[in-house]
């Protein structure tokens, strides 16, 4: 497993990092998972106080607290659930954020987040005050770092000029290549690390149906499909050179990947000892389609 450091932290974190969202509802197999990860050489945790109406965090933080300081823990805030479970809506005041985080620590069995991360974000929020109250988090060292997960240039862009992000938390994958465009110059620019989820774009880039997604047809995700079967070779799997060609990029620290089963596991684990992408095969699978770009909040 090869480490990196997250932006301007001294978080050193593994470069496939376990996505908890996907984690079922047994505590028991969560657990055994989640240790199977870190015996694995995976030492970076995402979940969010969303998940699972905070059910996640609390498996989560039962599997991981006798392992606290072998592990790197992030969750997100910022959206709140209705009182009758039936959605949730934004809300980034930090009236919210400051009581969100209580919240988090006690489901997490800890009295610290390495990583809190503003789960989302527009233009019209008080952006200088939701900043103001992750700074005051850091500084009652409730939190190590915080970051935000957001695939929005414009929001990104005011975070990165505005506040002491370390990260951001963004979809990137040979199906969506947004982010090289309008957000990764940026981003390296400022010294800010890219946590990159969404690495086999819902598994339409290792083998499940073809259908459209996002700007491409079904015909054009087959097409990318089929690039990264033909270099799929010598013992590197599809779901393994959709990895390899998000960790190829510079901009990137770790691949958040949606870990469920032990297949899964062994499966993202093995794309860390398979052969990197050479650079005729990343170019190869650069032309296979146009490069998309984000249409909107740029």
């Amino acid at each position: 497993m090869q480490y990196h450091i997250l932006g301007a932290s001294d978080l050193r974190i593994s470069e496939i990092s376990f996505g908890c969202m996907s984690l079922g509802s047994n505590d028991a197999d969560n657990a055994r998972l989640l240790h199977a990860a870190i015996a694995g050489g995976i030492n970076f945790f995402d979940t969010a106080d969303l998940y699972d109406h905070g059910r996640n965090e609390l498996s989560v933080g039962k599997a991981l607290k006798e392992k606290r300081q072998e592990v790197i823990i992030a969750t997100k805030a910022g959206n709140q659930w209705r009182p009758d479970g039936s959605g949730w809506d934004w809300n980034p005041s930090p009236a919210h954020i400051l009581a969100s985080v209580e919240e988090s620590l006690r489901r997490l069995q800890t009295d610290y987040i390495d990583l809190y991360q503003l789960h989302g974000g527009t233009m019209e929020d008080p952006t200088d005050e939701t900043i103001a109250a992750f700074d005051a988090l850091q500084q009652q060292g409730k939190i190590r770092y915080y970051g935000i997960s957001s695939i929005r240039p414009n929001v990104i862009r005011t975070f990165a000029g505005r506040s002491r992000i370390v990260s951001v938390m963004m979809q990137y994958s040979l199906l969506d290549r947004r982010p090289e465009e309008a957000c990764f110059p940026l981003l390296q620019e400022k010294g800010i690390g890219v946590l990159a989820r969404g690495a086999v774009g819902k598994g339409l880039l290792a083998g499940k149906t073809p259908e459209a997604y996002l700007n491409y047809s079904a015909a054009e995700v087959a097409k990318a499909a089929a690039a990264i079967a033909r270099i799929s070779v010598d013992g590197r799997d599809a779901a393994q050179t959709a990895l390899r060609f998000v960790l190829q990029h510079p901009a990137v620290t770790s691949a958040v990947t949606g870990i469920r089963t032990e297949a899964q596991l062994t499966d993202a684990l093995q794309a860390v000892t398979a052969r990197p992408l050479s650079a005729e095969e990343t170019a190869a699978l650069r032309e296979v389609l146009p490069a998309n770009i984000y249409e909107q909040h740029r």
